[in-house]
């Protein structure tokens, strides 16, 4: 029986890394992941998404959307994020490779 890594898998049913399937599929699994930790604050704090949507000043419909990885956008994820009152960091990685850590409080 011959058993195969995780990336084996994904490079034969998705598509190699650089390809766009594969880009495609790695930035849904990241949105999800971020959604999910929306969620998971949001529980934390005891509010419903219709609480958090008035905070946030969007409907409860759209901080579903948002919970389950779609429309995302930076903007959205910072003002989820302050509504929550979360601090996250974001790391941009340019030519030199050298990190840019951008901080929100």
């Amino acid at each position: 029986m011959k058993f195969y890594t995780h990336d084996e898998m994904l490079d034969k049913h998705i598509g190699p890394k650089g390809t766009a399937a594969r880009t495609n599929f790695d930035a849904e699994v990241e949105a999800a992941l971020i959604g999910a930790s929306i969620k998971e604050a949001r529980k934390a704090s005891n509010m419903t998404q219709k609480q958090l949507g008035e905070r946030v000043g969007v409907q409860a419909a759209q901080i579903s959307k948002i919970e389950s990885g779609r429309n995302l956008t930076i903007a959205t994820i910072v003002k989820v994020l302050k509504a929550l009152d979360l601090k996250a960091e974001f790391s941009v990685c340019g030519i030199s490779r050298k990190p840019i850590i951008l901080g929100m409080s």
